[in-house]
This record gives structure tokens, sequence and C-alpha cells, in this order.
């Protein structure tokens, strides 16, 4: 079930036997309207759910008979506005802008985040921005999760951000990322090569299962191993919505932290105490885009950027080497300086 932009609908569900007891923001989420369970406690809240008429609790257990009335409403454009937001900036000059973003930062505005985003913190610190991206994105040219640290290139002319568009089409542009797996990979590298599409029952989940999904292709190679996990340099040569997390776990070896993908179920197996405490630390999936590389959009010359690894992620690494009985200095002193080899 979907909504125009000036379309307001109303749907009314009646409960047969087999959802009577359930809870209304469950009973809701189950239904084909396009709303998560948090969307749900939202409608409720602002008085666009009734329940035989009258005004519910989002935990309000629903009897069979009951006649649930929900309103749709468009959702509200959101539009980024500046903030004063700290950027650890890698590099800008007057067409592009190169950051290295944190973990928890979304982006750019979308429902359940208006503000505080990458978007939002651009805006504040630059002069201009592109506006092809619109309101809500300017300047925006690609993604990463709120979750994923590391690098993004951000356009300030409309020029720069249809040359870096054409180059990522291209696929000029090259990611790599950091990743902590669970489990010990087989073999020294490789590559996964499927599809990445819509989950057919979750929309809010990827997977490698979909019809309609867009061939994927990932190549690993392994950093580091510690018997339980794996340190991997992953690199992306499509840039699909969860793409390192889909393949990654479809293979078994789920990124730690990932809560989506499975990849945090493992932790209350770990019973040792400096590991245990830097994966609860730790508190998102163990990923980071650790270098880009793309052709300056008006000199054309290759620029190579590097984020090192953030400091969660660094922790947890540590407590692995010490688990798996590595020594530090059997560890490159920089990742860096083996990826320019």
């Amino acid at each position: 079930m979907s909504i125009t932009p000036k379309q307001i609908k109303t749907v009314w569900f009646k409960v047969d036997p087999g959802h009577s007891g359930q809870r209304l923001d469950v009973f809701l989420a189950q239904k084909e309207t396009g709303l998560s369970r948090s969307q749900v406690k939202h409608v409720v809240e602002e008085g666009d759910v009734l329940v035989n008429s009258l005004a519910p609790r989002v935990s309000q257990k629903l009897k069979e008979g009951d006649v649930v009335e929900l309103t749709l409403k468009p959702p509200k454009e959101a539009i980024a506005v500046a903030q004063d937001i700290p950027l650890s900036i890698v590099y800008e000059d007057e067409m592009i802008i190169v950051v290295n973003k944190p973990a928890g930062m979304v982006v750019h505005p979308a429902a359940g985040n208006p503000d505080n985003t990458l978007a939002n913190a651009l805006l504040f610190h630059c002069q201009n921005l592109s506006g092809i991206g619109g309101v809500i994105r300017p300047g925006i040219v690609h993604r990463l999760d709120k979750n994923t640290s590391g690098l993004i290139v951000a356009a300030k002319t409309d020029e720069a951000h249809r040359n870096l568009s054409a180059q990522f089409e291209k696929h000029e542009v090259h990611k790599t990322y950091q990743v902590l797996v669970w489990g010990d990979i087989k073999g020294d590298a490789g590559e996964i090569f499927l599809p990445v599409g819509r989950h057919a029952t979750d929309r809010k989940k990827m997977s490698t299962k979909s019809r309609r999904g867009k061939d994927a292709l990932t190549l690993w190679k392994v950093r580091e191993r510690y018997g339980l996990a794996t340190l991997l340099d992953v690199e992306i040569k499509t840039g699909r919505t969860h793409q390192i997390r889909v393949h990654l776990s479809s293979r078994g070896y789920g990124v730690i932290g990932d809560s989506v993908y499975g990849g945090s179920s493992k932790v209350h197996a770990v019973k040792e105490p400096q590991l245990k405490n830097a994966l609860k630390k730790l508190n998102r999936q163990a990923l980071h885009s650790a270098k880009l590389s793309f052709l300056h959009p008006q000199t054309g010359q290759r620029l190579i950027f590097f984020a090192d690894m953030p400091s969660d992620m660094a922790e947890l690494c540590r407590a692995l080497r010490m688990f798996s009985g590595i020594k530090e200095e059997q560890v490159a002193k920089s990742w860096k300086d083996a990826w320019k080899k």
C-alpha cells in the first residue's frame, strides 16, 4: 500500500480470532501499511489511529471484532538546514569535499532523521553545495549507512556532481572497506557475485534471493585472522544497498555487530572479559570505509584518500589479537602502506 504526496487515505481493519490478544503496534506492522512498529507508535501518538473510534495506547491488546482505523498522511518533505556540527575533513577544494563520517551519523534528512545529518553539517561548513540532490540531499553524491563509518565525497558544484555521478555509473570510483566478520573465512581472497534486491517479506532488508535483484560484485581479502573472527579488506565494484553486509552474511560470515543480518547473534557466546567489553563498546556493525579513490572532476587526476580505522573497531581488533595470541609487533604498523604496495 502506498500513497501519493497529495493523498490522505483512511483504511480500516477488523480484528479476526487469529489476531485477538495481539498488541496494536504488532498488528498494524504486519498489515500492508508500509509502517514499522516504531512508525506505528508515531502515528498513534499523532492521533492517526483509532480503535473502535477511541484513541488507543500503542501497547493496547486487541480483541476479536475490534475495528482499527488508520489514517495515512503524506510524509512531510524534509529540508536540510545548516547546523554547526563538527566535521572530520580529509580534503577540500572549490569543487569537492571529502569527509570521514563517524558511525551514527545519517547522510541526509529522511523520515525519523530530520536533522543532525551530514548534509546539515555540510550546509553550515560550505558556502555552496551542488543543488542536483535537491533540498534534502544538497551535495550528496553517494551514501554510507548510518552505522558505517568512513570516507564519503560531496560535490560543491553541479558540474562536480554530474562528473562524480558519471564516475560511479562507470565504476571508476574505487571504495575499499575494513570489515570484521565472525568466523575463520575459507581462503585468503575471493569474490562474491550475487544479485542484491529488496527482501520479499521484510522491506527494510536486502537479500541475495530477491526476484528483482541487481548484479552486485564484492571482492574480499584477508587482512588478519583471529580464529573466531576475521579482518577483511573489501572492495565493492557495485554500490547496492547493504551490499557488503548482505553478501558476507550470505556466505555465513556475518559482519560483527550487524543486528539486521545476523552479525550480533554470537556476542552473547563470548566469555573472555576484554573481548566481551570491546564487543559491547562497538555497538554497531564493524564496517569502515577506509579508502576512496576517484578522478578529480576538474583536473582528471586520480585522488586517493585514506581514513584510519576508528577507535571502536581498533580496540576490538586489539582484543581479538590478544584473544588469539597475535602479538602487536606482528601487525603491520600501517595498513595504508600495505595497500599502497
